[in-house]
């Protein structure tokens, strides 16, 4: 007996537009988070006080207070703990995707899952930092906030700021301890030194542009890995910590701990942290403090002045101590170790990104706290007010 049976036949159909849609946004949103910010750049630009008030002083204050302060309770870097940990994740999952590959038998999903996930994990890291500290390179300069007018110097005047720093460095290096080689030596731990660090700097809170954080600097457990890449302090704002090299000289950690919090401070460009590092040190009770303050703009002012003018600068330097001298040596010979290939791409690599931030002069920013410098002189010097407009 045969039986006639009907079969339906269903017609297959691929997902709708509005499905594909959803699809490519939940495969792609990340490559695509940072175009809205850095669209808003030239605005930022075109307005710095609007970035300051809205950003800097608003949204970025607020992360600052909460996130900072969360972060902040823990006393090691989580910076260094989590560059420990997603070095060893990317490793395994690199392994993992080259056995996957081979079994499947195609280097070519090889390299494109490793390029689709590493211009994800960059496009997310973007959005990341423009959202938390990105449009701090936009504020209001603060030079103009702090009152501060900048202009073309002397050799002279250079020459005479450089006298009155190298009196001040004279005067303090006989206060310090040193080691057995003659060489400045700090007389407490990192530990304790990253809290005179914070309490040094809410001394500057006063002024607007400089407000209290709960943020302290941590010492890196492997600063030797920070000398390698001849780094002395990083500020990471997925962290909110300010991350420092505690086996770099002694005599500039501390300047290099108040740097760092210059930057938690929103301040982002390398000469302005520089000077603020400066003017934290300045002020601070610690002995040790002032004169790392006082040779970090000693170090920048000099070597503007050798380049200015080699006779005020011979003669600028036959009036430095002979301890002041042996600091520098040090310093010079401490770095001169790890001028390696690895220093040298860290060293292009923190170029680039300087350049990438409105800092067009790259790693010689650092420099140009030397025009604020000759600034607060001339202020100091003339009586005129540095309360800011802001």
């Amino acid at each position: 007996m045969i039986t006639n049976v009907k079969v339906k036949h269903y017609k297959i159909t691929g997902p709708s537009k509005s499905q594909r849609r959803i699809d490519f946004f939940r495969r792609w949103w990340i490559h695509l988070a940072p175009l809205p910010f850095l669209a808003l750049i030239p605005a930022a630009k075109a307005a710095p006080g609007v970035v300051e008030l809205f950003f800097s002083r608003g949204w970025y204050s607020f992360v600052a207070h909460t996130y900072g302060f969360l972060t902040s309770l823990i006393p090691i870097s989580l910076t260094e703990i989590g560059i420990l940990a997603f070095t060893g994740i990317c490793i395994w999952l690199l392994f993992r995707e080259i056995r996957y590959c081979w079994q499947i038998g195609s280097i070519q999903r090889f390299f494109q899952n490793v390029l689709f996930w590493s211009t994800r994990f960059i496009c997310g890291i973007v959005a990341l930092f423009m959202i938390l500290c990105g449009f701090n390179y936009y504020r209001v300069p603060f030079a103009e906030s702090y009152g501060l007018t900048v202009q073309d110097s002397s050799p002279e005047e250079l020459y005479a700021l450089c006298m009155e720093l190298e009196q001040e460095a004279n005067q303090l290096r006989d206060q310090l301890p040193e080691n057995d080689l003659g060489i400045m030596e700090l007389s407490k731990n990192s530990f304790r030194l990253a809290k005179e660090a914070k309490a040094t700097f809410q001394a500057l809170s006063d002024h607007p542009a400089l407000p209290s954080y709960p943020i302290s600097p941590k010492p890196v457990l492997n600063s030797w890995a920070m000398s390698l890449m001849e780094i002395t302090g990083v500020f990471c704002p997925i962290t909110f910590e300010a991350n420092v090299n505690i086996n770099a000289p002694d005599h500039g950690v501390p300047a290099s701990m108040c740097h760092e919090l210059a930057h938690t401070r929103g301040h982002m460009h390398e000469d302005e942290a520089n000077f603020i590092a400066y003017l934290a040190c300045r002020e601070s009770p610690y002995p040790e403090f002032r004169y790392s303050g006082t040779m970090l703009a000693l170090s920048h002012a000099s070597n503007r002045l050798r380049n200015a003018d080699g006779d005020l600068y011979q003669e600028w330097l036959a009036q430095l101590s002979e301890k002041v001298r042996m600091d520098f040596r040090y310093e010079s010979v401490y770095w001169a170790r790890f001028e390696t290939p690895v220093g040298d791409v860290s060293t292009a690599v923190n170029h680039a990104y300087l350049q990438l931030n409105s800092q067009k002069d790259g790693v010689q920013s650092y420099g140009r706290m030397v025009d604020l410098l000759l600034a607060d002189y001339r202020a100091r010097h003339s009586g005129e007010s540095q309360t800011g407009t802001l």
